[in-house]
């Protein structure tokens, strides 16, 4: 393993793990900023908070994937032994995380989406980079939307108080006006609805937003530049639905072959030697479970690190696909 760098010893002062995380688990990241093309937004965090995250967790904590991934499947896993995950096809991750990894010797997993390499790219990706990019505060983006969108939408908040209640407690990463967008956006709305909705939006800011799909996404170089450097490609569903859990048995299953096929063509691997996954925003059912098993899937990292009842389970690593993940974010809040 490479050396960290030196910072404040106040971060080393702080214990990462306590009563609610003192289990094996995956932290997984998302976005990164820097002073370029990658815009600071929320969650993000630049090549010196990754730095400090990690020495905070504590490097000697941190396992390479293939090891995690071997010691999970001998039984072999101690209460505080970590992996470093990626969910998302996202070039910031390439282009600032990577290079942080490389220097750290810390080998992780990326799960990718793979409708992006078809040029289909998930358009949740162009939103958020339209939402910090296009306003001045994410407020002024909501703001935005519900004068686009138009629509009375005071009972349906109040119909659904207690799921904005259990979304906080699940995320608590996220303030109160986020949950409500996000309850619009995947509950209130079709995907098509809230589509169109954020294209007036572009419209009415001028957006070209096709002009930044090879800035924002991995290419398949990327897979393969990965995979010879000794990470580990999983699996992460086809077009990256936001509620997988809503799609039919076949929806899910054409989802995960896709997927599964997609990566082993670019990586020119067997389907049989790709034996890991992430839930797409942490979404499944136990069609889901019995779909994955059944492609050989021998690992799964779901997005939380509770108990979801909801869901059968019985305990936090409830099975060999519910592995419990700490979003960075959340880490990142604790530290400061």
């Amino acid at each position: 393993m490479g050396l960290i760098k030196n910072y404040d010893i106040s971060y080393l002062l702080k214990m990462y793990f306590n009563k609610n995380n003192n289990f094996f688990h995956g932290i997984v990241f998302h976005q990164f900023h820097d002073n370029g093309i990658y815009t600071k937004g929320q969650g993000s965090i630049s090549k010196d908070e990754f730095h400090k995250i990690i020495n905070f967790i504590g490097q000697e904590n941190i396992l390479d994937a293939d090891i995690f991934f071997e010691k999970y499947k001998n039984n072999r896993l101690k209460n505080n032994e970590l992996c470093l995950t990626f969910d998302d096809a996202i070039k910031c991750q390439i282009d600032i995380a990577l290079p942080v990894l490389e220097e750290l010797k810390i080998k992780s997993f990326f799960f990718v989406y793979t409708s992006l390499f078809e040029g289909k790219p998930d358009n949740l990706e162009f939103f958020r980079y339209f939402r910090m990019n296009y306003f001045k505060s994410v407020d002024e983006f909501y703001d935005n939307f519900y004068k686009v969108l138009d629509k009375d939408l005071k009972f349906f908040f109040e119909k659904n108080s207690n799921k904005i209640k259990e979304y906080k407690i699940k995320f608590p990463i996220y303030s109160i006006e986020d949950i409500k967008f996000r309850l619009v956006r995947d509950v209130f709305l079709t995907k098509v609805q809230y589509e169109e909705v954020m294209f007036i939006m572009f419209k009415h800011k001028k957006f070209e937003y096709k002009d930044f799909s090879k800035k924002l996404f991995f290419q398949k170089s990327d897979l393969q530049t990965l995979e010879n450097l000794g990470h580990l490609v999983g699996l992460h569903s086809h077009n990256h639905p936001t509620i997988f859990a809503k799609l039919s048995y076949d929806e899910q299953k054409n989802e995960y072959e896709k997927n599964l096929s997609s990566i082993s063509s670019i990586l020119d691997k067997p389907k049989n030697e790709i034996k890991y996954m992430s839930h797409p925003c942490g979404s499944y059912n136990e069609d889901t479970l019995e779909i994955l098993k059944e492609l050989g899937i021998e690992l799964g990292f779901k997005q939380i690190m509770t108990i979801e009842p909801e869901k059968g389970m019985k305990k936090i690593n409830n099975s060999f696909l519910e592995i419990a993940r700490q979003d960075h974010a959340d880490i990142f809040k604790r530290m400061n």
